[in-house]
């Protein structure tokens, strides 16, 4: 401890309580810091490899998907003429994204604000884009079956 002239301390330190105080809080942050420091980076390298175990996941559920559409094809192609089966598929699967894209733009209307703005634009580029595509599948269609 120091007397009241700022004498040095019990810890070798010297000058007024309020500059011992200061600097043991600058002690205490610098040591919290680096904890801090050392468990982010304890943190990071197991999620760096968290995250791309995720990726080669997602990588894996693609193929996976891809092989379960070519199953379902060859399966309908056992019943249907090659180009029927395919078409009959992509139908399935265009329908099936138009009624999860409708539930999905409901959920974000309903969430209201942000969301709701989102879903409105959303909505705005997919029409845009039908608008332009579904003509010239249409006109695709007409080419092919014409032949």
């Amino acid at each position: 401890m120091s007397d009241a002239i700022g004498h040095s301390g019990r810890y070798g330190r010297s000058g007024s309580p309020t500059d011992r105080l200061a600097q043991d809080v600058a002690d205490v942050v610098r040591e919290e810091i680096r904890t801090v420091r050392g468990q982010l980076t304890e943190a990071a390298l197991p999620a760096g490899l968290g995250i791309v175990l995720l990726a080669a996941a997602g990588g894996c559920l693609v193929l996976g998907a891809g092989a379960a559409s070519t199953t379902v094809l060859r399966l309908l192609e056992v019943f249907l003429p090659r180009r029927l089966a395919a078409a009959g598929l992509t139908a399935g699967y265009l329908a099936t994204a138009v009624v999860l894209g409708a539930k999905g733009l409901e959920q974000l209307r309903a969430a209201g604000g942000s969301s709701a703005r989102l879903a409105d634009q959303v909505s705005d580029v997919v029409s845009a884009t039908a608008s332009r595509v579904v003509p010239a599948g249409t006109d695709a269609a007409r080419d092919e079956l014409g032949r």
